[in-house]
């Protein structure tokens, strides 16, 4: 059986250990070397991310997120066995792990590292397919030419060149389709290599649980178990046009991915629809100063990870939810395209002063749509704001100094607020 060294990447025929550097970091498979189609997953990135830049952090419970009433972003492996998830609200987040270090997220570091991360995967193969800053799908198909190895090998090289030049871990499922290689990237974490081949596909899923299927949330779930679907198993005792009849295009979907099978090509190309950030505040506030500090620190969330996807957008929104939490959503188009972090909080503040005094609030959040690549944003200028052209250039210059001097070299007043 085709085996595998994750730390040496000698290949040989199956054992437990490697006979070139004697380590137990085997990958073993009868289809090792035949697959091709990949999803990468970092290993809690945030906090990694965290714990590689101090030091101190490295074996504590770290959760990134910000107030009792906040949510959790993500959490290391070591908050995680106390029982912390992602989304988890803060305040049930500390009682299970009321030692936890809490650190505020700084979105433009890891924006910069996730660059660095899909610079790697780019030298694999072209037809990267990014779900997210710490993830994304990969398409090996016919690369063994180039790379003189076959896909299996290159993964390996991947994550091993990741924890050397960044000091960060991920984690890699193999498969023949996208949905499974996304369920084999999560079968073994953190440091996972897992593989899921063609034969095994159906013996794999049979009794695995529905949830694990991507997409499916809490209403799809609880629709599922009304109709006593529960397993992969259950899925396979209906037909597909009782499932389209029951579930509408979900059900088809579900048909499918009971039998392993997901047409669905890895895509270099796939639409980023919007790009949005939000907080939720520790008490609620009706303080203007407050909320406008939020708005432009919001503002360069969203700018920063436009720039590091290079797209630009047409539409803010701004969201803002009430102590009894209802919600309101206000958004403006733009004349052209921005990716400018002064000109997305300039306008949120503009859609946010016509909501008057509403509050308090909760939450508030600011995102842009109808995205589209940045090459032409930004160019037309303002009439009605002639200084605005000058502060984007400035924003630039700015950019390029916390690039190679760290993102705190430069820091707005009004982001202290």
């Amino acid at each position: 059986m085709p085996a595998l060294c994750r730390d040496c990447l000698t290949t040989f025929e199956t054992g437990k250990r490697c006979p070139a550097c004697g380590r137990p970091r085997v990958i073993a498979h009868p289809e090792l070397f035949e697959l091709s189609i990949a999803h990468m997953d970092c290993d809690a990135f945030y906090a990694s991310v965290e714990k590689r830049d101090d030091p101190s952090l490295r074996d504590k419970p770290v959760i990134i997120g910000g107030g009792r009433r906040g949510v959790v972003s993500t959490a290391c492996y070591i908050a995680r066995i106390r029982g912390v998830r992602s989304a988890m609200p803060m305040f049930q987040a500390l009682k299970l792990c009321p030692d936890a270090v809490v650190v505020k997220g700084r979105m433009s570091a890891y924006v910069q590292v996730s660059k660095q991360i899909r610079a790697m995967m780019n030298d694999l193969t072209p037809i990267v397919e990014p779900l997210s800053l710490d993830e994304a799908f990969m398409d090996l198909t016919g690369t063994a030419r180039l790379h003189h190895a076959p896909p299996a090998v290159m993964l390996a090289r991947l994550v091993k060149r990741m924890e050397d030049e960044l000091g960060l871990t991920g984690s890699i499922g193999l498969s023949h389709n996208k949905f499974l290689a996304k369920v084999a990237s999560d079968l073994d974490k953190p440091r996972g290599f897992s593989v899921i081949g063609r034969a095994e596909t159906m013996a794999f899923l049979k009794d695995k649980p529905v949830r694990m299927i991507w997409g499916v949330g809490g209403q799809t779930q609880a629709a599922l178990d009304k109709a006593g679907i529960r397993t992969f198993s259950d899925l396979l005792r209906w037909d597909k046009d009782e499932l389209i009849a029951r579930f509408g295009g979900m059900g088809e979907r579900l048909w499918h991915l009971a039998r392993g099978e997901d047409r669905r090509r890895v895509s270099a190309n796939a639409p980023v629809k919007s790009i949005s950030n939000e907080t939720t505040f520790g008490e609620d506030t009706s303080d203007p100063e407050i909320l406008d500090g939020h708005i432009w620190r919001l503002a360069e969330n969203v700018a920063d990870r436009a720039k590091a996807k290079d797209k630009a957008g047409r539409v803010v929104t701004l969201k803002l939810k009430r102590a009894n939490h209802s919600s309101l959503t206000r958004r403006t188009s733009l004349t052209d395209p921005t990716q400018i972090a002064d000109r997305i909080y300039r306008t949120a503040r503009a859609l946010f002063d016509q909501v008057g005094d509403e509050g308090p609030y909760r939450l508030i959040g600011v995102g842009i749509s109808h995205l589209s690549d940045a090459g032409g944003a930004d160019t037309s200028g303002d009439l009605l704001d002639p200084q605005a052209k000058a502060r984007a250039g400035a924003e630039r210059a700015t950019d390029a100094i916390r690039k190679r001097f760290g993102p705190d070299a430069i820091v707005k007043g009004r982001a202290l607020r």
